[in-house]
């Protein structure tokens, strides 16, 4: 039976920084030599990065160009590290958990809207660029506690005050911080991360997240475009990026992909940058034949951000898949409705009319980034995000801002000799932990070494042998 419960009791709030069992450093920063310099503000941050910007203006794709930026404007941490999408992993482990597909479904939301906290929580920032043949690992160690969703007992049809609702827009009066769910045992639970840059031109990464204990692994391959209209950058998906997919093992192998919405970065030229989502995105299961379409709305008529977004869960033809808005659902179909803000709380109601009460899928509210667990810094390989960037962080963080700009160029024009001397030998770059560059499905394999990082990673062993090639 359903249980009102908070919603959000599970989701405990959690360290926004990263752990490791050793904090030792590969290369000292010499005070005596390199004087620290005054960082730069935010503004006059703002102001060099859009000098710099001016000069894209017009070009289709600047995520695929070559330029570098100088270290004061970079945040000190690796791309590798930073992007991924376990922000919440307790929501990730929580997948699957019932027993009824609609249900499911409403779990790989849950865990859709926890993905990008990073970016609900802190301000946007730019990391280090990767290199080919870069590659990081981690774990987390997560509280399997956050509840099955369970709406059984819940009604699809409307009350009466449904009908003084115009648009099908569900009045936030209407809405409840209860939710539908069941109580579990909590339990901890490890889930294991690998992703490698298995491209440079255009830049690509591969990336498995996998959770042998709950049967959940998810893969994808990472890769944005990028454009400057002058006031903003519109940043989605490129054509390696075909979104996520999630396979739930203890269900039947079933799988979810779910698709990256396009993003704005503004406040250019106000000196206070702000990331916006004015798209729509798609989450679809072909075994069980739902699908999930999300509208994000950007702005207001009178330019207000809203950060709102309304969604549809209904049933689909996998072979026939051509429905791409809200609209075009035939009411017929519809199983349930998303609404909310994601940057806050987001609910759901059942069936395909607006219900007189929306139910707590998800409150953001409390939530921070989770923390990973980090091999020691003297088991890491050379080729490794945090060693191999660990330089240029100590640099940035010591305000040393031109000898890290200096070592940041050095380590991009050894990448560069690196892969003159493969055009030279007319070798091909081949990625280590994956078996291919790119795939034309978007789902990435990994190799056997690969398969053997990992399942090391599941017993907490972070032993590895060097690459016999590396490409920077």
């Amino acid at each position: 039976m359903a249980s009102a419960s908070s919603g959000s009791s599970a989701l405990e709030p959690s360290p926004a920084t990263s752990t490791t069992p050793s904090t030792a450093s590969e290369t000292s920063v010499n005070h005596a030599n390199h004087a620290a310099e005054r960082p730069p503000d935010d503004s006059s941050k703002l102001k060099m990065f859009l000098g710099i910007l001016r000069k894209f203006i017009g070009v289709s794709d600047i995520a695929s160009v070559r330029f570098s930026l100088p270290a004061q404007l970079l945040e000190p941490t690796p791309n590798l590290e930073y992007w991924n999408y376990l922000d919440q992993p307790n929501t990730f482990v929580a997948m699957g958990d019932s027993d009824n597909e609609l249900d499911r479904m409403l779990e790989v939301l849950r865990f859709w809207f926890t993905k990008d906290l990073k970016y609900v929580k802190g301000k946007p920032c730019k990391p280090y660029n990767s290199t080919l043949g870069e590659f990081f690992r981690c774990n987390w160690e997560v509280e399997d506690s956050i509840p099955a969703i369970d709406t059984s007992n819940l009604s699809s049809k409307p009350s009466s005050s449904a009908s003084s609702m115009k648009s099908g827009k569900l009045n936030s009066k209407s809405r409840s911080d209860s939710t539908a769910t069941v109580p579990k045992a909590s339990k901890q639970i490890r889930v294991s991360y690998i992703t490698e840059q298995t491209s440079h031109h255009p830049p690509v990464s591969a990336f498995y997240v996998d959770c042998p204990e709950k049967g959940i692994y998810a893969r994808g391959f990472d890769q944005i475009s990028a454009k400057f209209t002058g006031t903003s950058i519109k940043v989605g998906p490129g054509e390696h990026n075909l979104g996520i997919f999630i396979t739930l093992k203890k269900r039947d192998d079933e799988q979810y992909q779910l698709t990256h919405p396009a993003a704005h970065l503004g406040g250019l030229l106000r000196g206070s940058l702000s990331i916006t989502v004015g798209d729509q995105c798609y989450v679809t299961c072909p075994k069980t034949k739902i699908k999930v379409i999300l509208h994000y709305v950007e702005e207001g008529w009178l330019g207000k951000t809203q950060n709102r977004v309304e969604g549809v869960v209904f049933r689909y033809d996998p072979e026939n898949d051509n429905i791409t808005r809200i609209k075009d659902v035939p009411e017929k179909d519809v199983l349930g409705r998303i609404s909310g803000n994601w940057k806050d709380k987001v609910y759901f109601s059942m069936g395909s009319k607006p219900a007189d009460q929306q139910l707590l899928l998800i409150d953001l509210t409390p939530l921070n980034v989770a923390s990973k667990l980090l091999p020691p810094m003297e088991q890491q390989l050379p080729n490794e995000s945090l060693r191999f960037w660990s330089g240029v962080t100590e640099a940035i963080n010591a305000r040393q801002f031109a000898r890290a700009t200096t070592i940041k160029q050095e380590l991009e024009e050894r990448q560069r000799e690196k892969a003159k001397q493969r055009v030279d030998a007319g070798v091909e770059w081949q990625p280590r932990f994956f078996t291919g560059v790119v795939t034309p499905l978007g789902k990435p394999d990994l190799s056997e070494e690969g398969k053997e990082v990992l399942a090391n990673l599941h017993e907490g062993k972070w032993d590895l042998k060097e690459s016999e090639v590396t490409a920077s």
